[in-house]
C-alpha cells in the first residue's frame, strides 16, 4: 500500500472498525473482517476504487469482502457468545442488504447516495432497503433501558429516543453507583452509558461491574470514539459518538438489541 493511501486510510479505520463491529455483532468477528480489508489493500491498492472518495473507496471495498464471507463464522471455534448466536438465527431471516444499509445511512452518517454508491445500489433501493431494516428490527422484543449520562438535555433526549422505539427508561443514572445500584435494582436488556459522569466516576467502570453480574447489550456515548477504537484491547461493539443525530441512536438501539439474547428479556 502506497504512504499516501496509508495517510488517508488510517484515520478512518476507527469508523471501520466500529460499522464492521455494528454488523457483525462482535468486536472479535468485525476487526477480523477489517484486518481482511487491509490485507487485500496491502497486496493490491489497486482494488479500491478512489472516484467517489478514499473514505466511499474504503466502505465499498470492506462491503464486498463481507458479502465474499471471507471470514469464518464467529462460533466456527465454539466460543461465539449468546448475542452473536441469537444474531446468527436472525440474520437468517433478515436481508443482509438492509441491515447493512440501515447502518451504513445512519450509523455511519453516508448520504443516500452515498451509500448506494457502496452497496451498488440505486438511490431508490437503498431507501426501500433502510425502511425494511427499519421495520424488521424494530419486531424485535421491547425491553427496558437502563441510562446511564448525568447531563439532563442529553439523558431527557435519549429517554424520549428510547420511549419513541417503544421501550421503557427503568432509571436515568448520573454517577457509577447510581447505575450499579440500578442495574442490580431492575435488570435492563438494554444500557445506554455515557463515559465521564457527574461525580467523576467512570461509566466504563459502571458497566464493567454490571456486565460481571449479568449479560446485557451496551452501547457506550461518547464525544470521542477514537479513544475507544485503538484495536489494542477489549472494545465495545456499540459507539455512538456526542453530539448525536437522533436517527443514529435509533439505529444504534436497533442494532444492539438485534445481537440481544432471546432469553435476555428485561425483568
Amino acid at each position: 500500500m502506497s504512504t499516501s493511501l496509508s495517510q488517508d486510510i488510517a484515520p478512518l479505520l476507527p469508523y471501520l472498525r466500529r460499522y464492521a463491529r455494528a454488523l457483525a455483532g462482535s468486536q472479535k468477528s468485525g476487526d477480523a473482517y477489517v484486518r481482511a480489508c487491509l490485507q487485500a489493500l496491502v497486496g493490491d491498492h489497486t482494488i479500491i476504487d478512489r472516484d467517489g472518495g478514499v473514505k466511499i473507496g474504503l466502505y465499498r471495498l470492506f462491503h464486498v469482502l463481507w458479502n465474499a464471507t471471507v471470514i469464518p463464522p464467529a462460533d466456527a471455534d465454539g466460543s461465539a457468545s449468546i448475542f452473536e448466536q441469537t444474531a446468527q438465527e436472525r440474520l437468517s431471516t433478515m436481508a443482509p442488504e438492509s441491515r447493512q444499509t440501515l447502518l451504513l445511512s445512519t450509523l455511519e452518517g453516508f448520504s443516500i447516495a452515498e451509500t448506494a454508491r457502496i452497496i451498488d445500489k440505486t438511490p431508490d433501493e437503498v431507501s426501500k432497503l433502510i425502511t425494511q431494516a427499519i421495520e424488521e428490527i424494530d419486531r424485535q422484543t421491547k425491553t427496558d433501558v437502563l441510562i446511564i449520562e448525568d447531563e439532563p438535555l442529553i439523558s431527557m433526549d435519549l429517554t424520549q429516543i428510547v420511549e419513541s422505539l417503544g421501550h421503557s427508561v427503568t432509571q436515568v443514572a448520573r454517577t457509577a453507583s447510581e447505575a450499579i445500584a440500578a442495574a442490580k435494582s431492575h435488570t435492563p436488556g438494554l444500557v445506554l452509558a455515557d463515559i465521564q459522569l457527574a461525580d467523576g466516576s467512570s461509566g466504563i467502570d459502571a458497566v464493567k461491574d454490571i456486565l460481571a453480574n449479568m449479560s446485557v447489550p451496551v452501547i457506550f456515548i461518547t464525544s470521542f470514539p477514537e479513544r475507544l477504537l485503538t484495536g489494542e484491547r477489549p472494545e465495545p461493539t456499540f459507539l455512538i459518538t456526542k453530539p448525536f443525530n437522533p436517527n443514529t441512536v435509533k439505529a444504534g438501539i436497533s442494532q444492539a438489541l438485534f445481537f440481544k439474547g432471546s432469553n435476555a428479556v428485561a425483568a
